[in-house]
């Protein structure tokens, strides 16, 4: 097994990139968020400089300064003893770019502890007319007691974390 998919939660690895594993919830996001070079650019920066997840209000730890295949990431949410704990590995880094067009991004997987078992990709797409589009596409389960316990709230708090990500690489 390669170093970088060692502690995955989860065998499906790569799966965003594709069909989505039954199983799992699915979830899959995408929004304009602009047009032109500078949008594209910059919205790519803030996925892979982690600064997508801060500017959604989750704290962050990573071992590298952009996202890079092999590096760790532990996310917190929430204030002081009930904040939530979540690593998670970089599987795969996204680079595309052409001057007309591209894509950039990341994909990311589960490590033990994490509340949820799976995998989430976010990428920004430059396409020819110029518009800007950021995705992001997960399959995940609860991994977990207390996300197991909560079912429909977990569901619900991805779709806010979802919305809080995207709006982070609005450009304006």
């Amino acid at each position: 097994m390669t170093p970088h998919l060692l502690g995955l939660t989860y065998d499906e690895v790569g799966a965003t990139a594709g069909e989505l594993p039954a199983g799992y919830h699915h979830l899959r996001r995408s929004r304009v968020i602009g047009a032109g070079e500078e949008c594209f650019t910059a919205a790519a920066e803030r996925i892979l400089n982690w600064d997508m997840h801060r500017h959604a209000g989750i704290g962050v730890d990573a071992s590298t300064r952009a996202a890079e295949v092999g590096a760790t990431v532990t996310m917190r949410l929430g204030l002081g003893p009930v904040g939530i704990s979540a690593a998670c590995r970089v599987i795969e880094v996204i680079d595309s770019a052409s001057t007309e067009s591209g894509v950039r991004g990341f994909a990311y997987g589960t490590l033990s502890g994490h509340p949820e078992i799976g995998e989430e990709r976010f990428w920004v797409e430059r396409r020819p007319d110029d518009s800007v589009v950021a995705h992001i596409v997960a399959f995940s389960r609860p991994g977990r007691w207390f996300t197991r316990l909560g079912g429909p709230i977990g569901r619900l708090a991805q779709a806010r974390i979802t919305d809080r990500y995207l709006d982070a690489l609005m450009c304006s």
